[in-house]
């Protein structure tokens, strides 16, 4: 992780990084108590990673990085979002919306609200990415644009 990453991801805990994370796990845990939103828990656990230490990863489309559709990328994706957004999407883009006007008060905590946002918006709508390190997102557009 290169230094920057690594200075940003201190701050981004150290600025409440870390709430928000555990509001994607406990939406993990909800989602696996209801048995039926088992299959949502895993992908929150994955965006509280990245929501701990976003700097440095990015979401992206599964089926435009891997170049093929999966069920989480079709027609059974778009459902699941829709369930996902009523039972915790909202209430977490709302977590993430208020963090980012918090930190967007400052100066140094604009690249901080920027973060806060992106996250938002996967939070409404998180079946059907991937998180995957920013140099290998970019090496892969770099590939598909040539292709």
């Amino acid at each position: 992780m290169p230094l920057i990453n690594l200075l940003l991801n201190v701050l981004w805990v150290v600025t409440g990084g870390i709430w928000m994370a555990a509001g994607w796990l406990l939406a993990a845990v909800l989602m696996v108590i209801t048995i039926v939103g088992i299959p949502w828990a895993r992908s929150a656990v994955t965006i509280a990673w990245y929501t701990l230490l976003p700097f440095g990863q990015t979401a992206v489309r599964r089926d435009e990085f891997r170049g093929r559709e999966d069920i989480g990328t079709g027609g059974l994706g778009l459902i699941g979002n829709v369930i996902w957004f009523v039972l915790a999407g909202w209430w977490l883009a709302i977590g993430h919306l208020l963090a980012a006007a918090a930190l967007a008060v400052t100066i140094i905590g604009l690249p901080f609200a920027w973060a806060h946002l992106k996250l938002a918006l996967l939070a409404l709508w998180p079946i059907g990415t991937e998180i995957v390190p920013v140099d290998e997102a970019e090496t892969r557009r770099r590939m598909m644009g040539r292709a």
